[in-house]
């Protein structure tokens, strides 16, 4: 799994993340997390139509490259932060997994699932995208 370097600006209420080595990937949030959460699906988005256009889906470079770039180093003097999001690829074939979770902590989960109109699978699935896109 890759994690690419993203770039995120803005104020509260209205956040922006670009993603330096996907040119014209972009998303935005109302928090941070949201605009995070926003672009892994941006990126997913990106890749897929690049590659439906015969293209290859470049690399990420490291970070201390990406904060060499001069419109990258400038934004980060102005206050922007990089964060790394990992780029996701669905396949849409499900596979099944068999977990052994703290009876408590099942029943949260599905007590929430249900609470959203989700399956316990869907919700599962939904806050290990969460997680994996948000963690650095």
């Amino acid at each position: 799994m890759a994690r690419y370097a993203a770039l995120i600006d803005g104020t509260t209420g209205a956040y922006g993340v670009i993603v330096p080595d996907m040119p014209g990937c972009t998303a935005m949030g109302k928090t941070i997390e949201e605009a995070l959460f926003n672009a892994a699906a941006a990126m997913r988005d990106w890749a897929e139509e690049m590659e439906a256009m015969g293209e290859t889906v470049p690399a990420p470079r490291r970070f201390e490259d990406i904060r060499l770039v001069d419109d990258i180093r400038q934004a980060l003097a102005e206050g922007a932060q990089l964060a790394s999001i990992a780029l996701i690829r669905a396949t849409g074939r499900p596979a099944k997994a068999n977990l052994s979770i703290d009876a408590g902590i099942l029943a949260a989960i599905d007590e929430e699932a249900k609470r959203q109109g989700l399956t316990r699978s869907a919700f599962i699935e939904l806050i290990a995208k969460r997680h994996i896109s948000e963690a650095a």
